[in-house]
């Protein structure tokens, strides 16, 4: 059975209350009483939140009770979080001291016994409200009800890491024909636009990726470019776009940042030099806007091409078909029943079991007849049903109303939203957060558990994973439900969209707590504590030093978030902009600042005690970070990365007791004196553009719970105590030198390790040979002067992935390569003489390699299954 999101919310507050870390913080202030009465009251709640959540669509009186709940759940944990900081400041303060500085209280007054009954109070209101509720539930004759009791066991899928998947691709080959043709055709237009139209979810953008990945496709045309088009079809952004991926710029942080640097009239100039005269083909995917002026402009702009060049638009519009169409628009129909069935089988039962069983394959063929052939709903729905053995639970999703307001309202969203209603709470929670993003955006897994993280949307588990590591678990949990697609492994790391359907289902759901606001938004409803800035609200800013109208109102006080959709510039955050987010939003977990246009944080940062992730990155003008940034003793992310005028780190960084991850640009030439060797819970540390810095740690405390580093951009040979990092799996070496002697042996457990453009590769990959045989990835870009593949890789058996990419001066594989049975994927692009051994079928190496499934040689797949 589905369970509950406000289950979830109140699971948390309970996981709070049982953690070691409040049951401490309690004892201090003397609040047990309370709080164990507090605890009882919201478990009798949370009996019948299930019951509730189903049963409000027909009674308005039990939603609103609902929505009453959910504020103080949140308030629940607001206040939860205050007194767990208070007790850990306390603890800081016995093992370090105080500061010289004066110390941020989280209350105004720091007198013990005021504090104390300060938090009595708000433990107390809390309490009595949450009771009032639980009085008031009795009038709804709420059932006691459990989730998940009818599920025998659940099944795992194995994922696969190609972009378009064909075994995911059911029934598409005359479609797929049929736009080759076209493609084909000669036409006496300037410009050839053909228009893909149909329903959401029927499978255009698969289609076009389809074509747009054939290899006849790809010998047709000497440039070939996807891009997701806006909703608003922001033609600076398409722009952008269009010339990172017609010119690989988009896997250069260098190559964007120049991009975001240049005007439109600049921008446009450098788009028409870059296809001038070539032969292209560009697709525009899921275009939502029939302005017929935007386009007109793209349309001048593109112009200048090869007058063979093609252009195919997706979109759900007919109306945009006919205004940027040159061709009638090519109308995708569903998917027959058998083509529908062959896709649902694929999704909803193990391929290693011969024969379905019969009575659920019987269900599952009356699902299908309800899906009408869309196939991002056959999809869901098998993903939703695989880890079901049950019959009953397959006769819920067949019988459910559901399909009744599909029926009535001709849109597939309700069916959708199955597959989130059967979510476990905790996944529900992350999945909204989904709805932060921008329509089509790339998101990246790591960035995203960072995101959930400093949400408290992450418990720990018993099995010592990391919460960034429990947070790609769960966009893992996220993809075998369908709910994330285009899923691209990198290094240690998923990139991944969201279809725009889920998009649209995930904003439905939570349009009471999370809400798009723009720079002009004058209020929001009590009730929102996300909130995401659109790239709309940017268009046409200049020199902005306001602060959006709803930051001012009291309602500020209980957000949570402040989100960019994109990153910003032009002045929009300002020092201004900075301080009123600290002195209005005292109840933030995540705040994002960068790209600000200010020189220095405001020292008042230290109020927002309950904050987990500050970002700051790419502040060209900071200079200073006040040393009082050192008491959030709560957070666990914080960036400085791209501060390129940011002379010093914060003194006494060691108080930032429970940070995870750091990422750094300073001038200093050690971070000794900071005290960051002192991080006992440092997980990530990342160094990009430190020009003068020589030693990251000296002496006998060194950072020993560091799991992954990455050095980017650093001017001076850096001195790594290797030897002292025993827990890294990570490492990322890229444009840095480092500094070891010769007799150097690195005893490292390595995972992941990813090398460009060093001269000293091939005394790196020496010092790595004692290493234990842990790697999975092993990644080098841009080393010419790496002549040989070290003759010990091939004794890292667990071996995934291969990326030798731009080393023009290897020669040959390994002969042990044939013994790494677990290698799924190898890249080899831009490798001279290797490249040629490595042709299939007459390359000198293929004999080595062949036995890899994926295999791209060149930038192109020269083999590329899923086995």
């Amino acid at each position: 059975m589905a369970e509950s999101l406000l289950s979830g919310i109140a699971e948390g507050v309970l996981g709070k209350i049982a953690s070691r870390a409040l049951q401490e913080a309690v004892a201090i202030y003397g609040v047990e009483n309370q709080i164990s009465e507090l605890r009882e009251t919201l478990t009798a709640i949370k009996a019948v939140l299930l019951d509730a959540e189903e049963q409000q669509a027909k009674n308005h009186r039990l939603q609103v009770w609902l929505d009453r709940l959910r504020d103080v759940l949140y308030d629940a944990e607001d206040v939860l979080d205050q007194v767990e900081c208070e007790a850990l400041r306390k603890q800081v303060i016995s093992r370090y001291g105080g500061t010289k500085e004066k110390v941020c209280r989280f209350f105004t007054l720091s007198n013990p016994l005021i504090l104390r009954a300060k938090l009595s109070d708000k433990v107390k209101e809390i309490r009595e409200r949450l009771s009032r509720i639980s009085t008031e539930k009795d009038q709804f004759d709420l059932n006691v009800q459990s989730a998940g009791n009818d599920v025998a066991h659940t099944r795992s899928r194995e994922m696969t890491y190609s972009f378009v998947n064909k075994s995911d691709v059911v029934g598409r080959n005359i479609d797929k024909k049929k736009i080759i043709k076209m493609l084909r055709q000669v036409d006496d237009k300037n410009l050839s636009v053909i228009p893909i139209v149909g329903l959401g979810g029927l499978g255009k953008t698969t289609l076009a990726k389809l074509v747009y990945n054939d290899d006849s496709v790809k010998e047709q045309f000497e440039i070939r470019i996807w891009v997701c088009v806006p909703e608003d079809f922001d033609l600076r952004t398409i722009v952008e776009e269009i010339i990172k991926d017609s010119t690989h710029q988009s896997l250069s942080n260098f190559g964007i940042q120049q991009l975001q640097t240049l005007g439109i009239q600049q921008l446009q100039t450098h788009l028409q030099n870059t296809i001038k005269d070539k032969k292209y083909l560009l697709v525009l995917d899921d275009v939502w806007s029939n302005d017929r002026c935007k386009w007109k402009e793209l349309r001048d702009l593109l112009s200048v091409g090869d007058s063979e060049s093609k252009i195919i638009v997706t979109t759900r519009n007919s109306e945009v078909a006919s205004i940027m169409g040159s061709h009638p628009a090519y109308n995708l129909k569903g998917l027959s029943h058998d083509d529908s069935m062959a896709l649902f089988k694929r999704w909803a039962f193990d391929e290693k079991e011969k024969q379905p069983r019969h009575d659920l394959l019987k269900i599952g063929n009356d699902i299908v007849k309800k899906s009408r052939g869309v196939p991002l709903l056959v999809k869901t729905l098998g993903s939703l049903l695989y880890t079901k053995d049950e019959a009953q639970y397959w006769e819920h999703i067949r019988d459910s109303e559901t399909w009744d307001l599909v029926e009535a309202k001709k849109d597939i969203m309700p069916v959708l939203k199955l597959s989130y209603d059967h979510l476990p709470s905790h996944l529900k929670r992350c999945f909204l957060v989904l709805s932060l993003f921008p329509r089509g955006h790339e998101i990246n897994s790591t960035n995203l558990a960072e995101l959930w993280m400093a949400l408290g949307l992450i418990s720990p588990t018993r099995n010592k994973l990391g919460l960034k590591d429990v947070g790609v678990e769960y966009v893992k949990e996220l993809w075998k439900r369908s709910l994330i697609q285009e899923v691209e492994e990198l290094d240690s790391k998923f990139i991944f969209k969201v279809h725009d359907l889920v998009h649209s289902l995930a904003m439905s759901v939570a349009h009471n707590e999370y809400f798009i606001v723009g720079l002009d938004t004058a209020e929001i409803s009590e009730g929102i504590r996300y909130v995401s800035l659109s790239s709309t609200s940017l268009e046409g800013i200049s020199n902005f030093t306001g602060v959006p109208p709803f930051l001012r109102k009291p309602t500020s006080k209980r957000l949570r978030t402040i989100f960019f959709q994109y990153k910003v510039g032009n002045g929009v955050i300002t020092k201004e902009f900075a301080r009123i987010c600290i002195s209005k939003c005292n109840s933030l977990r995540h705040l994002d600042l960068s790209s600000g246009s200010f020189e220095e944080l405001p020292s008042s940062i230290c109020n927002l005690k309950q904050l987990r992730s500050l970002l700051l990155n790419d502040n060209k003008r900071l200079k200073k970070v006040p040393d009082t940034i050192c008491e959030l003793h709560s957070l666990l992310t914080l960036s400085f990365n791209g501060c390129l005028e940011l002379a010093h780190l914060p003194k006494n960084m060691q108080r930032l007791v429970n940070l995870t991850y750091l990422y750094v640009t300073t001038k200093q030439k050690s971070l000794q004196e900071n005290g960051i060797q002192y991080l006992e819970n440092l997980h990530f540390l990342g160094l990009d553009g430190c020009e003068n810095l020589e030693v990251l740690f000296e002496g006998t405390c060194q950072p020993t719970s560091l799991r992954k580093l990455e050095i980017v951009n650093c001017g001076r040979p850096i001195y790594v105590p290797f030897g002292a990092l025993i827990a890294l799996e990570f490492l990322a070496i890229i444009d840095s030198h480092l500094m070891f002697t010769q007799e150097s042996n690195f005893p490292l457990n390595l995972h992941a390790l990813a090398i460009k453009n060093s001269e000293q590769v091939m005394e790196l990959l020496q010092c790595l040979e004692g290493s234990a045989c842990t790697l999975e990835t092993f990644s080098v870009y841009d080393c010419p002067s790496l002549t040989s593949i070290p003759e010990w890789l091939p004794n890292h058996t667990c071996l995934r992935l291969i990326r030798l990419i731009g080393c023009p001066n290897l020669s040959s594989m390994p002969q042990r390569t044939r013994s790494l049975s677990a290698l799924k994927e190898l890249h080899i692009i831009h490798c001279g003489e290797l490249s040629k051994r490595c042709k299939p079928q007459i390359g000198k190496d293929w004999h080595k390699i062949a036995h890899i499934p994926r295999i791209k040689l060149d930038r192109k797949r020269v083999r590329w299954t899923d086995d």
